[in-house]
């Protein structure tokens, strides 16, 4: 199918969210008319900074409600669109077959709109890396971006931790799927790794793992990740610019899915440390570890360190697509310090002797 035009309309879901908020900002800098779709358009903690962005006040962005668990809500939003990019969460990742209606009623409001070419769908890192079996990682290291799970896997399922990772690769299928058989429009997924950089609403501080994960260093503590992976990040201004470059692009084909990272890995402790480092100005007192796992899984630290760090992480397919320079990890992390700060209110412990400027 036919890219976007440039200029063109492209609805987006979960514009509120951290990711989903700077593809709007984006694609309204590039001189796109935007439908900004959130769940409750009375909630201002959620919705005010988007009616404060550029374009809003001349009607070039507009707002719609749209609760995702409601069938047909997309029905009116999508006609006219040239392009959707589909990143809202939805709110059971256990719940398979609560996915799949999920999907199927999102696909359906494409369909009838009769007049979007793409559809770009946001998945996870997640869909590309979280085997049932660790062990998978030391057989396959390379992690791009045909590293297909074991879905087969007995430990495959909710129950055991996987229905986040499940319900991201069922919605690649559904939508890859209906996007062949309809003809009229295609499906490019976008698998990011782990978000980090400047919020643009207070309450994203709390709305994504990583940015939240760094509020806590802020506050005094931080926390080992599941399995002692390493951070695998993408600034957010970098994913939503994947999320855009490939609506744009005619180099791409239905059911293409591309990783957007750096491809930089840092532990977490590490990251806590950085905050010192790259702003020694404001004088972060440090954080306190906290190890919420079972005493088995702290006993295989060592091991799963191991593990991650011979894996060999690829962003090939992304940067020969678009050419992409993707912003250093030191840059993200001190940006979103920044904005935790200035946008999200957050106040740091510091040191004896450091006052925080208002």
């Amino acid at each position: 199918m036919a890219p976007v035009p440039l200029g063109g309309t492209i609805a987006v879901t979960g514009s509120a969210g951290f990711i989903g908020s700077w593809i709007v900002k984006l694609l309204l800098a590039r001189g796109y008319r935007v439908r900004a779709c959130v769940r409750n358009l009375a909630d201002e903690s959620r919705t005010a900074f988007l009616r404060q962005m550029e374009g809003y006040g001349t009607g070039r962005l507009t707002l719609h409600e749209a609760d995702l668990d409601n069938p047909g809500c997309f029905d009116d939003i999508f006609a006219g669109c040239h392009g959707v990019c589909h990143v809202s969460h939805v709110s059971d990742y256990d719940d398979q077959d609560y996915i799949s209606r999920t999907c199927e009623h999102i696909i359906e409001s494409v369909n009838k709109s009769g007049t979007v070419s793409r559809v770009v769908v946001t998945s996870s890192l997640a869909a590309v890396i979280q085997d049932a079996d660790i062990q998978e990682l030391v057989r396959r290291p390379v992690i791009y971006e045909d590293r297909i799970l074991d879905e087969n896997h007995p430990k495959r399922t909710p129950e055991r931790g996987q229905g986040y990772s499940m319900g991201k690769v069922l919605t690649e299928i559904l939508f890859a799927e209906a996007a062949e058989l309809s003809g009229d429009w295609d499906t490019i997924t976008i698998c990011p790794a782990d978000n980090v950089g400047p919020i643009l609403s207070p309450h994203q501080k709390d709305m994504g793992p990583w940015q939240h994960n760094i509020e806590t260093m802020l506050t005094g503590k931080y926390y080992q990740n599941a399995g002692y992976r390493p951070w695998m990040v993408v600034d957010v201004r970098d994913d939503a610019a994947c999320h855009i470059g490939v609506l744009e692009s005619t180099e791409v084909y239905n059911g293409e899915r591309y990783l957007a990272w750096s491809t930089e890995t840092r532990n977490v402790e590490d990251i806590c440390a950085d905050i010192d480092r790259l702003l020694p100005e404001l004088g972060h007192a440090g954080a306190e570890l906290v190890d919420p796992f079972p005493e088995h899984i702290q006993q295989r630290e060592t091991q799963l360190r191991q593990i991650w760090a011979q894996c060999d992480l690829r962003n090939d397919r992304i940067v020969g697509l678009l050419g992409i320079e993707f912003r250093p990890m030191d840059e993200s992390i001190r940006d979103c310090v920044e904005s935790l700060i200035a946008v999200g209110g957050v106040k740091p412990v510091l040191r004896e002797g450091f006052d925080l400027r208002q």
